[in-house]
């Protein structure tokens, strides 16, 4: 028992939950930044040349500068066979592959035409998009410029979950290369700081179910519906009223 005149401590910590961090498989449809340098002028030149024939040249760029998904402006687009095309290597498939294994791809390419030594490659996602559906403040498509996004960093982006979202059966529909498959995850539960799903990956769709209140009426809280209600009631009683 603490002593009267012991103060409580400012801060309650709790126990200390490791990441659980899967390396990203990269599908179709994903956007990657890729970044080609060599030691050789020419070769330097020759790249950026294909990459604005590719990109859509100087309109495009402008695009990106004035606003919106600049990685979308400036990425390379996997395509539906999971491929890739690139300046002097032509088409490498990235379907299946982490950023890292297809950077060691595009290495063992590019040795062809410059030592090892004189090469850098780059590879990373293009930020992480995912959608959210259903009991969101700003449902829609949202973009995050950045490598890792947190659930809870996902839901702060779309605005956050309305008073009325069921925030222990968030459905979260995640894409694989074999397919789709769908998990309900319970915010409130700590277990999910360790879990595979505490980090959002590209493509993933999150749906927030109402509670049933909202189901009882058009309300977004149990006064609104709660009122509504006796509203409806009131104008029944009227009208038998009127009848009889």
């Amino acid at each position: 028992m603490q002593d009267q005149g012991e103060e409580s401590p400012l801060v309650f910590s709790g126990e200390m939950k490791p990441y659980v961090i899967e390396d990203y498989k990269l599908q179709a449809n994903d956007i990657v930044d890729i970044n080609i340098k060599t030691s050789s002028k020419e070769l330097n030149e020759l790249i950026e040349i294909f990459q604005e024939d590719s990109r859509g040249g100087g309109m495009m760029m402008q695009g990106a500068r004035g606003g919106g998904d600049i990685f979308f402006m400036n990425g390379y687009s996997i395509d539906e066979n999971g491929m890739v095309e690139l300046p002097l290597i032509g088409e490498l498939k990235f379907a299946g592959l982490t950023a890292k294994e297809a950077k060691l791809l595009i290495e063992s390419r590019m040795v062809e035409f410059v030592n090892e030594e004189d090469l850098f490659v780059r590879v990373r996602l293009g930020g992480i998009r995912y959608s959210a559906l259903g009991e969101f403040n700003a449902a829609g498509k949202h973009s995050i410029l950045q490598n890792r996004v947190t659930i809870f960093e996902a839901i702060a982006n779309a605005g956050d979950l309305t008073v009325v979202a069921k925030r222990d059966e968030l459905v979260l529909v995640r894409q694989y290369p074999e397919g789709s498959r769908m998990f309900r995850i319970n915010l409130n539960n700590q277990k999910l700081l360790t879990s595979e799903f505490y980090f959002i990956q590209p493509n993933d769709m999150l749906y927030a179910e109402p509670m049933k209140i909202r189901e009882l009426g058009t309300g977004v809280n149990f006064v609104q519906t709660f009122q509504l209600a006796v509203t409806t009631l009131s104008a029944v009683l009227l009208v038998l009223n009127a009848i009889n």
